[in-house]
């Protein structure tokens, strides 16, 4: 592994937080040692209180901070002092432990302390780093881990069994440390958890961090050949054909009524997944539990193999019913759905609440099936017993690292397809419903909706949506992406240019209900069986128009094409209830802030009535002007609880029109 510390770019000798914030960046941004919060650093110092005293100080990460990303106030400045004395309680339960933390801060503000802090504070030297290395844990995840890690590090190391984290992992680490660690100790590893390494500085902790990890992935490299080239990066084998859409619909319907909510369902099907769902031994070594512990809060115990989601959730039901009796206090069972599910045929599906966790699923099990792949190699993939990875799962202290998301947002969950997403009211529809939690599946003629917004929430898809080929293929990578379909609201349109009937261009007239009808026709029908798999029920929001009740001259083309768009929204609404599909219209009227609308045009038509463009976009009964954010949120709505028994429905959103009223 590659050192990447650079003097300069590095903080000065002199800044020990600075240098310790460099270092536990260099850390976290390497997949391999840490991954989506995992791992902790430390430094210790000294600083002086308000009473110009100095105060040994131990500052160390705060619980929720990503080391990747991780700032100087990401840091929980604590009495070294008493943190020592701490560590010489003999009993000290996890509430206890964490308030005396709260307590042994010097600053009131500063986050949670990490649950190791006694152990960072144990540890007798100024910096330390803390890692769940692949290549540790890999060594460590076998029936023979502690001749292993001899094997491999000699006396370089203490070795302390495992332990949770906490009290008795501290009590562990000094237990061992006193017969173990001599002048050549530069490191400790924790059986089943990961890497310690220790300096004088951080830059010393981290080199020999990579120090340790390279000495184990060259032993890896020359006793653990991946059984799957893949396993290795080689470019062998094939990906997994793709499958229908609807059969992941309906697998994720399965698992959302299991989890009690909407669920996002990821699929992956490349060379690297195909090779570890071949795998003869499938069920048997994907069964024995995650590579670390911590990880079991977005794996939970074991994948699902295969597809059947009931056996899976009788399966949680008993190992809770077998552990609950652990804990000393009641435990609700979580969720009993599963959040990594492996199969022949459809490879690897990460679950989560939202994409992103879906994808932090991913990453994990990722990692996992090359730590698996070498551990066979070398004799047997072991992880730790059931009872320990359980008292992780419904440990108070793991869960809260899932609370500090706070509530889903109201579509959490869910997937909404947006047509005509790069601007006007399609942009501000995918906005709003993003804000609300749904991942969206954005799609447009531009080249632009591609990265018309960003994160993993989002897909955006460059479409002719009059092309029924083109849209297959963006609703089965939508499906791909996150599952299913629950929303679908079509706003493409187009607005041919003015012409009396007496005069219209018949290809204008076949243009507008190419787009505006028969393209939507297309959706709705390659739509439907998604839709009526939605875990929540499906809703369907057509952007229509003030045209449909109140048409104006000139806009034959456009007025008889969205009043075919309505009557086709009507006749869904009528044959979709049974399915549990909602299917709503809106009806706007000048929404200016769209690309329709130039400040060439605008002046033009305020001249025309005599009106300045202010007090033209205002000509309704309410005096108002209707923005693309104003339809978007009521198309928001009409897909949430305020709907939910509304179909068929034509909501105006005009500010008022006499010719409507």
């Amino acid at each position: 592994m590659r050192n990447e510390w650079n003097d300069a770019e590095a903080p000065a000798d002199d800044d020990v937080l600075g240098q310790c914030v460099y270092g536990s960046r260099l850390l976290g941004g390497a997949p391999d040692l840490v991954l989506h919060g995992g791992g902790n650093t430390s430094v210790k110092t000294t600083t002086t209180d308000v009473l110009g005293t100095r105060v040994d100080t131990l500052y160390v990460k705060g619980s929720g901070w990503d080391l990747a990303t991780i700032e100087a106030a990401g840091f929980a400045p604590l009495r070294l002092s008493r943190m020592r004395e701490l560590i010489g309680a003999t009993e000290l339960r996890d509430t206890q432990m964490m308030n005396e933390f709260r307590c042994a801060l010097l600053d009131s503000g500063a986050p949670n302390p990490s649950v190791e802090s006694l152990v960072h504070a144990f540890l007798p030297h100024v910096a330390v780093q803390h890692s769940h290395a692949d290549p540790i844990v890999t060594l460590t995840n076998l029936a023979d881990g502690p001749e292993r890690v001899r094997e491999v590090f000699g006396d370089a190391v203490v070795v302390v069994p495992y332990r949770m984290p906490g009290f008795d992992l501290v009590q562990a680490v000094s237990a061992a440390w006193p017969a173990q660690a001599g002048d050549g100790t530069i490191g400790m590893v924790l059986l089943g958890h990961g890497l310690f390494t220790f300096g004088d500085t951080t830059r010393e902790a981290y080199a020999r961090h990579i120090d340790l990890i390279t000495r184990a992935e060259e032993y890896l490299a020359a006793h653990a050949a991946p059984r799957h080239a893949a396993a290795s990066g080689a470019a062998t084998g094939s990906a997994l054909p793709a499958v229908a859409p609807v059969e992941l619909a309906r697998l994720r319907a399965a698992i959302s009524a299991a989890a009690g909510a909407p669920m996002i369902v990821s699929r992956h099907a490349d060379e690297r997944v195909a090779a570890f769902v071949s795998r003869d031994d499938l069920a048997a070594v994907s069964g024995r539990g995650p590579a670390t512990p911590d990880h079991i809060i977005r794996t939970k115990l074991r994948p699902m193999v295969g597809t059947d989601v009931d056996a899976y959730v009788r399966d949680y039901r008993a190992y809770f019913d077998r552990n609950a009796g652990r804990s000393a206090d009641p435990l609700t069972m979580l969720d009993p759905a599963p959040r990594v599910v492996l199969d022949p045929v459809l490879g690897l599906l990460t679950v989560g609440q939202r994409a992103r966790d879906a994808a932090i699923a991913e990453d994990i099990y990722r990692h996992t099936m090359d730590i698996i792949d070498r551990g066979e190699a070398l004799g047997g993939y072991r992880a730790l017993p059931e009872a320990d990875l359980f008292d992780v799962e419904y440990w108070d202290l793991e869960q809260a690292k899932l609370r500090r998301g706070g509530k889903p947002p109201a579509l959490a969950g869910q997937v909404a397809l947006v047509t005509g997403a790069a601007s006007g009211i399609g942009r501000a529809c995918a906005k709003a419903l993003l804000a609300a939690g749904a991942s969206v599946i954005g799609l447009d003629l531009s080249a632009e909706i591609a990265t018309t917004f960003g994160g993993p929430e989002y897909l955006g898809i460059p479409t002719d949506v009059t092309d029924a080929d083109a849209v297959d293929r963006a609703l089965r990578a939508g499906v791909e992406r996150f599952g299913g379909l629950d929303i679908l609201v079509v706003s493409a349109g187009i607005f041919p240019e003015s012409e009396p009937i007496a005069r219209l261009h018949m290809d204008q007239w076949r243009r507008a209900m190419a787009v505006n009808v028969d393209a939507v026709a297309a959706l709705l029908q390659a739509s439907h069986p998604l839709l009526a798999l939605a875990p929540a029920g499906g809703s369907v929001v057509l952007i229509a128009s003030k045209n449909v009740p109140a048409p104006g001259p000139g806009a034959a083309s456009y007025s008889a094409s969205k009043g075919a768009l309505t009557q086709l929204g009507r006749v869904a609404a009528l044959e979709w209830a049974g399915d549990g599909i909602r299917v709503n219209m809106v009806h706007p009227d000048a929404v200016f802030d769209t690309a329709l609308w130039t400040p060439e045009l605008l002046a033009q038509r305020a001249a025309k009535y005599g009106l300045s463009v202010e007090d033209y976009k205002r000509r309704n009964l309410l005096r108002r002007e209707v923005s693309s954010d104003i339809v978007a949120s009521m198309t928001l709505a009409m897909c949430q609880g305020a709907f939910s028994c509304t179909t068929g429905a034509q909501v105006p959103v005009d500010g008022g029109n006499d010719r409507v009223v």
